[in-house]
């Protein structure tokens, strides 16, 4: 069996990035986030995403990265807008385009 190295999920975009490299994505991603956001109109703009903290640490000392996981993959779905016509949630960006060709179900 091989083991597949500790994943942290980004607490913005959702993704999964290793243990050393997630210091180096999340300024850049919450960077990318600011411009995005700003460009949006202003009624689906959001409050900027806050880093959960999980303060769980294991008997060994280190955090539960579970706990952690789990708690940054619910603030990146929390980024997610419904759509007003099909309830389906979407960033905001993408929500603008999903909008275009959303049509309310004709009634029978």
């Amino acid at each position: 069996m091989i083991r597949r190295p500790p994943t942290v999920i980004c607490y913005i975009c959702g993704r999964e990035y290793g243990t050393k490299s997630i210091a180096i994505h999340e300024p850049q991603c919450l960077k990318k986030w600011h411009n995005e956001n700003n460009l949006l109109p202003k009624e689906l703009r959001r409050p900027e995403p806050k880093k959960p903290e999980v303060r769980t640490i294991t008997a060994k000392g280190f955090y539960d990265l579970d706990a952690l996981n789990e708690a940054a993959w619910t603030s990146a779905l929390s980024q997610l807008v419904p759509c007003n016509i099909c309830g389906r949630t979407f960033l905001p960006d993408r929500l603008i385009v999903h909008q275009r060709s959303c049509k309310p179900k004709a009634a029978k």
